[in-house]
């Protein structure tokens, strides 16, 4: 167990620095005189058939359709396995940053709608600054926290996958749309197959890979987002059986998957969708409601709900703060809560598909402010407190 929170951590470490670069270089490419050969990328038309079906995608929705569901299964197998065999199997070291990822999740997006609540179709936006990305938040925290207890580490992974998990229910619940009961019934049909694939011990990896992308293609035809299928997929994953090598299939899917994930899926969806243009921007662009309800509410929505929540059922009794930290440290942490990079650029992408480029680039710039702002000045905290261990 130990030994795979070592892992995560060390892949989400190095691969939030490489989220990092390729943020940057989004930026500066979308900026520069390759700004058109930057666009014609993302509009590229990328086409699967077979037979009557088929799949017709510019490759920016590949990305965000497609490999994202492999990094939201990945996350369902991490999920499934902490709930199994991990830290959410006991109660006392859920409650923590259980309460403190929900608090999290709706401190946020109350800001936002205190910007918002007048425009209805901006208010679509509410649950963009409610969520944390791991991997550039554990990237900061790996060049600065390196002397804090690694108890403060896993509470931040801890808050990230129940935010993750919040994400998911909001992601179903408020973004699906236009939904095809053919396709739901064709996915439910798929998820029984897996079901009964572990009911008679089927170790074959291909097979669960084979149906998987079948269930993934159904629910993209459904109307529901298709990355939910890669989080429901996961749980389908058995981890009481192993493979042809003798391993979980679970914790052998998953060892696999990371490295993948780390360094090219969420860097390649970093570089994909943080390429925001800058010429022709004024002030206005910076104070837009939209912009400013996802920046405060990344920044100090983020501060309120996991620090403050969290201080008070300590205080209370109902929590204890993570073994050898301080509240200065966990503070820091805290802060590096309010980095929501990837989740909210990709929620941002779903609340507000198909609007204007203006609208789209006030979503990136709020999220970037905010998430920046939090790395900043979470990650300044952080290494203020290591002078002091």
């Amino acid at each position: 167990m130990a030994k795979t929170l070592r892992q995560m951590v060390q892949h989400d470490s190095l691969g939030g620095l490489l989220l990092i670069f390729m943020a940057l270089l989004a930026l500066v490419i979308a900026n520069s005189p390759l700004s058109p050969l930057y666009k014609s990328f993302l509009a590229t038309p990328v086409q699967v058939r077979l037979g009557e079906f088929y799949i017709n995608k510019p490759l920016l929705l590949w990305v965000n359709d497609g490999l994202m569901a492999l990094f939201f299964f990945l996350i369902g197998l991490e999920v499934k396995r902490e709930v199994f065999i991990g830290q959410m199997r006991s109660l006392d070291k859920v409650i923590l940053p259980g309460v403190a990822a929900i608090a999290g999740i709706i401190f946020p997006a109350l800001i936002y709608v205190g910007f918002n609540y007048d425009n209805p179709e901006a208010i679509k936006g509410w649950a963009i600054p409610s969520a944390t990305d791991i991997a550039f938040a554990l990237g900061i925290f790996s060049l600065f926290g390196r002397m804090l207890p690694l108890s403060l580490k896993l509470f931040l992974l801890s808050v990230a996958i129940f935010d993750d998990i919040g994400a998911i229910i909001i992601i179903a619940v408020f973004y699906s749309q236009d939904l095809s009961t053919l396709s739901l019934l064709l996915a439910s049909i798929g998820l029984a197959v897996l079901f009964l694939f572990n009911i008679i011990s089927v170790k074959s990896s291909a097979v669960y890979i084979l149906v998987g992308i079948f269930v993934w293609a159904s629910v993209l035809k459904s109307g529901v987002h298709a990355t939910l299928a890669g989080f429901v997929v996961a749980w389908f994953i058995p981890i009481g059986i192993k493979n042809s090598h003798g391993e979980s299939m679970l914790e052998s899917a998953e060892h696999s998957l990371q490295p993948w994930v780390a360094f090219f899926i969420v860097p390649f969806f970093a570089f994909v969708n943080a390429g925001v243009i800058l010429k022709g921007m004024t002030l206005a662009n910076f104070i837009d409601p939209k912009t400013l309800g996802i920046a405060l509410g990344l920044f100090i929505g983020k501060q309120i709900g996991v620090f403050g929540v969290s201080w008070a059922i300590v205080k209370i009794g109902w929590a204890k703060l993570p073994e050898g930290a301080n509240w200065k440290q966990f503070y820091g942490v805290s802060l590096l809560c309010g980095v929501g990079f990837t989740m909210s650029l990709f929620i941002g992408g779903l609340a507000f598909e198909g609007v204007s480029l203006e609208t789209m680039n006030q979503v990136k710039i709020g999220v970037l402010m905010g998430s920046l702002l939090s790395a900043f000045v979470g990650g300044y905290i952080i290494k203020h407190c290591n002078k002091h261990v």
